[in-house]
């Protein structure tokens, strides 16, 4: 990911509607998972550590990503941060009650996505639960996937063997952002195949709010039925006991 991208996300990720409604739609649902009163929780991938401060809610947060700008950024979050690839986790077996990792296993800089769900079982505890979310459709590569240094876009068949293969039972996969795809759509198509610019940036109040409140209505409704289709793909999956 380009260092400026780190930056946009510290300055923005409190408001942008994407932060704010995928926090909304991810702590919907883990709100809905046996979770222990005092979990211990990695984000696997954490960025600038927005991810920290809402998680922080479940249980005591610890944090793990690559580039240094973004565990510079989340340092100021929670001290409990460690520099390291998703693919080799800093961390005993069966330490944490659940791991979540967001927009992470598509990047450029995780070279064997599967290596990196075999560590998040690992470090998983008996009865713990996993939370990943990736971007969905490689022919949905747009300007913005350039600019965050995308390797790969997923197809749910694909991510439901992948999570299969690691040992973890999958619970749940179903499309995010199904409000948004067609918008995506019609940006992918006028783009110029070259182009590359970021998404993060602020728009007026108006549309921010709109785009907030369609994805936290999508959050209602996954309160109850999984969509057909979306921008992204979110899985949650148990380790189960005896794993």
């Amino acid at each position: 990911m380009e260092p400026s991208e780190y930056e946009n996300i510290a300055r923005l990720e409190e408001e942008h509607w994407w932060y704010v409604g995928m926090r909304h739609i991810a702590a919907r649902l883990l709100r809905g998972l046996p979770l222990p009163r005092a979990a211990r929780i990695l984000d696997a991938g954490c960025g600038t550590g927005g991810g920290l401060k809402w998680l922080s809610a479940f249980g005591t947060t610890a944090g793990i990503d690559m580039h240094p700008l973004a565990v510079q950024y989340a340092r100021r979050i929670s001290p409990q941060l460690a520099r390291g690839s998703v693919e080799r986790l800093p961390f005993a077996a069966e330490t944490f009650d659940l791991v979540t990792s967001f927009e992470v296993l598509y990047h450029l800089a995780v070279s064997d996505d599967e290596a990196a769900l075999g560590e998040f079982a690992r470090v998983l505890r008996p009865g713990g639960w996993l939370m990943v979310r990736v971007p969905a459709y490689d022919w949905l590569r747009r300007a913005h996937d350039r600019q965050v240094h995308t390797r790969h876009r997923y197809e749910a068949s694909e991510l439901r063997e992948k999570i299969a293969r690691s040992g973890l039972r999958l619970r749940r996969l179903t499309s995010v952002g199904l409000c948004l795809l067609p918008p995506a759509l019609v940006n992918r198509l006028v783009e110029a195949p070259t182009e590359t610019h970021t998404d993060v940036h602020l728009p007026p109040r108006i549309v921010n709010r709109l785009l907030t409140g369609a994805l936290e209505m999508e959050g209602v409704w996954l309160s109850g039925i999984d969509l057909p289709a979306g921008l992204s793909l979110l899985a949650m999956a148990e380790k189960e006991e005896g794993e």
